[in-house]
Order: structure tokens, then sequence, then C-alpha cells
């Protein structure tokens, strides 16, 4: 590993998470009050234990969305933007050289499935707006195509990702597998790289985000979806990625402990199968958010990510609205590391 950089972990202390809050011009507009209480939820629980940077259209209107919450914790930005997914159109945050840096990747819309002009542009003009601590360093990554989404860290070195996303054509198509894995440990610093070669969720726009299927939850724990339903359709590959799970070691050579989550009840709306998913989950400053669905198995994995985070609260977040645009919490959120907001 390269020691100059440091990749941190999700569950490192934060300074603040971003929301890019919903508008009448996205996709939301259909139900936009519906999806509106989801973020609201979100910026209660994110409020009350550290800052929360909210991009959007308008200030006031989500002021009075809000209501009575401490406004001290949190920094308005007002921009155009096309969505809401900030864990993709997100900086993602590194420590270079003893330097705070976020690197600012182009984000083309899920390999041009989706129009990401605006988005793209947000982690700049972030900056611009000075919303960074004085000391922290945008480095942009262009052309390199790369969401959050799309990649795990345990913060020593260990990248979890996907072969289905990272080597997309849409994305990176003048780089293979082997010069994908050069490129990553290069500017992340990392030592190895593991490749899940299989799984996936029906309705996902993401080509298999693992953020949607295997999480790191410490240096040695991976939650990830399981699924024991020879009937269901992810049957096959699911089964075939927790094979894929348990035979990847750690650095130390031991097996990574291992929590299954549930496989999500089936949801359809409009005629389409939801991507709905319990590892789509958000850790924050002593407590993680845990993406529901109106199902009993909301408690079922509530349980197994208490297991894996024994000290940290377990907040439902209901995320029905949220899945109807194919994505979940996780997706709309993007974290910063101590002293970097």
């Amino acid at each position: 590993m390269d020691n100059r950089i440091i990749f941190p972990a999700e569950w490192c202390l934060q300074s603040a998470i971003q929301l890019t809050w919903p508008h009448e011009n996205t996709d939301w507009s259909p139900i936009l009050d519906e999806v509106v209480s989801c973020f609201v939820s979100i910026a209660r629980e994110v409020v009350k234990r550290e800052k929360l940077v909210v991009v959007c259209r308008d200030e006031e209107d989500v002021r009075s969305q809000l209501g009575d919450v401490d406004y001290s914790r949190i920094t308005f930005c007002e921009m155009e933007t096309n969505d809401t997914w900030a864990r993709d159109h997100g900086g993602i945050s590194v420590i270079e050289e003893g330097i705070p840096t976020v690197y600012d990747f182009v984000f083309n819309g899920w390999g041009m499935k989706f129009p990401a002009n605006y988005d793209n542009l947000i982690t700049r003009k972030l900056f611009q707006a000075g919303v960074f601590a004085d000391d922290v360093l945008p480095l942009n990554m262009q052309p390199f195509v790369l969401e959050g989404g799309s990649i795990e860290t345990d913060g020593k070195g260990t990248l979890l990702t996907t072969v289905e996303c990272l080597a997309s054509v849409n994305r990176n198509e003048y780089l293979d597998k082997e010069q994908l894995e050069y490129h990553l440990k290069e500017i992340f610093g990392l030592k190895r790289i593991l490749w899940i070669e299989n799984g996936y969720l029906a309705g996902d726009d993401t080509d298999s985000h693992i953020d949607t299927l295997a999480r790191f939850c410490s240096e040695d724990t991976i939650a990830y979806v399981q699924c024991t339903d020879e009937s269901d359709e992810h049957y096959t590959e699911l089964q075939a990625m927790e094979k894929e799970l348990k035979a990847f070691t750690q650095e130390n050579g031991k097996p990574y402990r291992l929590i299954p989550l549930p496989m999500a009840d089936k949801i359809e709306w409009e005629g389409e199968q939801l991507p709905a998913t319990y590892a789509n989950f958000l850790i924050i400053n002593g407590a993680v958010l845990l993406p529901c669905y109106n199902s009993p198995k909301d408690g079922i994995a509530k349980v197994a990510l208490q297991e894996a985070f024994p000290d940290r609260e377990i907040i439902g977040i209901n995320c029905l609205p949220l899945i109807k645009q194919h994505g979940s919490l996780h997706c709309i959120t993007m974290q910063y590391p101590e002293g970097f907001i």
C-alpha cells in the first residue's frame, strides 16, 4: 500500500453528510412530497450527530420542509441539479501526504443512462462556495469515471467492488480489469482489491453497485445480502456471491466474519421490480441508518446490523419512497471525514 494515501472507511469519525435535495424538476416530481419526507427523516437524524451539507435549488423551500432543527449544523448550497444521488456524484475523501483531499471523479449518469450535466459539477461548486475547510484540496480526476456506490474500503488498504460496474464499457472503456486495478491502487493507495463477479438486484440501474450487495462494517466484517429462496430469481447469483465472499480472506489470511442480511421482499411499482436492499445502510457518528420497507424483514435486518455494529444505534428509515427511483438510503448520501467540512 502507498502509505502516502489513506482512503478512510465510512465508520471513521465524520464531519458531515451531504444530501442533494429533490425538487420538482427531478424524476421525483410525481411523488415529491412523499420522498421529501424521507429526506427530512434522514436529515434530522444526521443533524443530531454531525453537520449536514444540503445541495438544493431553493434554501427557503428546504428550510420550510425541515422545520425545527439545529440550523447551526446545516450548510446550504444553492445550485442546479439533475437528481439526488449524492453517493455517486459526491466527492470521495482521501488523505494524501497528510493533506485532506476530495477526489472529483467524472459522473456520467451510471454509464450515460441518465442526464448528469449539473450533478457532475456539484463537487466543484461546493469548493467554489467555500463549503470545505480551508486546508482541503480538490483534485479533478477527469477523465476517470467512478461512483462512490461502486467501491467499499476497509480504511486499511483493501477495496471491495464488482466487476460488473467497474468494468462497464460506458464508464472507462479504455481500461481493462487489470488496468483498472492498477489505477485504483495508485489513486487510493491500496494493497489489494477484492473483485466480486456475481450478484445483482432486479431493477438496479447502477450495474451492480457494491453498496447494494455487500458492505464492510469493520476491517474483519462484511454484511451482505443473502438469498435462501430457490424460487427467487436472484438465488443463483447471490448464492454465487456468498461463495465468493466466503473465499475472500483478510490481509492476515483469516476469513472475514460474514453477517447475512435478509433478501428484501419483492417490491413493484408501475410494473417494475425495484432493487430494495438492506445493504444500502449509512454509517454516521454513533449510529447506522438502515433502509426499511414496511416489512417484517426490517426487524431481522436491524438485529443483523446490531451484531455488526454493537456500539452504534441502529435507526430504521422508511425508504419505500426512495426505492421508487431504484435507489435507497446510502445512495442519496455522501460522508466527509472529520476536518473536511
